[in-house]
């Protein structure tokens, strides 16, 4: 069974519907995005999340595409649409991929048909990329594994659940909650529970305990970046996981499709930082004193001597050896 999340965005002819995480999944509510603008909005605002950014901006693209047709300059109307969209969060590289597939596609002569071609061929190769990673980390997991994973990993996460599934393999998963939009106990347990995996929720406070008991068997998350020195971006907590993981001999895999050759260490990976005021509620609930304030940086690094292995859509890698990853791929 596919969860519902991992067709959370969809185009029609007034606009482009997403599928409100923030609500999920008490509530089922489609947000409708009517420019790229919105859509930019929608992304920056949380509405989606973790790979619903990528395919809203494909869309986004065919909205700006629309939009642009009858200008004198289309390409160049584009062009800042995409600008605009990449910025709405600068961590995660899946933004700036998205707008490419489009903007690769351009064609002067069917503005709106080439951007639907290219939205499509953008929506296929990241599923058939996220299909090949499930399978290949469902290959490194043993019949019966107990998983630790932290934030949401999408369709990476379903695929490699997929994948296990196919090959008889029954994984169990142990969720942290993941502070403070709630994405661990919201999306990642409600779609693994869709897939019909056993799942257990944790706050994010006990993650070190549960590695330490031996509960756990692999700690696995996605990775929203993975610089070439092998440091491994990700949803903040993931780097507390990580190094309580190599304390406790338990293996870190980090799931990415692509390393990120333009970042040849974590440094050069830009880190997003959200407003204070988000980890001082819960689900619109205040949680801490207005004479407080709050610290929100949304990604944190994990140098590469706490992670195990780096999979990827080719494959899994030593953390030192992501290079071989490009090889013959110029």
């Amino acid at each position: 069974m596919e969860p519902i999340l991992a067709r959370s965005v969809r185009i029609d002819d007034d606009g482009v519907h997403i599928l409100d995480r923030r609500r999920f999944p008490f509530e089922r509510v489609w947000l409708r995005c009517a420019t790229a603008a919105d859509v930019a909005k929608a992304i920056t605002d949380m509405v989606t999340q973790s790979s619903g950014p990528y395919f809203a901006a494909l869309q986004a693209m065919v909205l700006s595409a629309r939009a642009a047709a009858g200008l004198p300059d289309p390409r160049a109307a584009m062009a800042a649409d995409a600008a605009m969209i990449v910025a709405a969060r600068p961590t995660n590289d899946h933004l700036a991929k998205a707008v490419a597939f489009v903007m690769d596609a351009y064609d002067p002569d069917d503005v709106v048909g080439a951007a639907e071609r290219g939205a499509a061929r953008g929506d296929a190769a990241y599923r058939d990329r996220s299909r090949a990673l499930g399978e290949h980390t469902a290959a490194l997991l043993a019949d019966g594994a107990r998983v630790l994973t932290h934030c949401w990993a999408d369709l990476y996460l379903t695929e490699t659940v997929a994948a296990a599934q196919r090959a008889g393999k029954a994984l169990s998963f142990v969720c942290t909650e993941t502070r403070p939009y709630l994405q661990g106990a919201r999306l990642t347990a409600e779609s693994l529970a869709e897939m019909g995996v056993d799942t257990t929720l944790i706050t994010d406070g006990m993650g070190a305990s549960v590695l330490a008991e031996h509960r756990v068997d692999v700690l696995l998350t996605a990775a929203d970046r993975v610089a070439m020195d092998g440091s491994v971006v990700n949803k903040v907590g993931t780097l507390g996981l990580a190094v309580a993981a190599h304390a406790f001999g338990v293996p870190y895999l980090a799931l990415v499709q692509t390393p990120d050759r333009t970042a040849r260490t974590g440094a050069d990976i830009p880190i997003e930082h959200r407003d204070g005021d988000d980890v001082l509620h819960t689900l619109g609930a205040r949680t801490a004193s207005t004479r407080v304030r709050g610290h929100y940086p949304a990604f944190d690094v994990t140098p590469p001597r706490f992670v195990t292995t780096v999979v990827t859509d080719r494959g899994p890698f030593a953390p030192d050896a992501l290079n071989r990853y490009w090889e013959g791929r110029e």
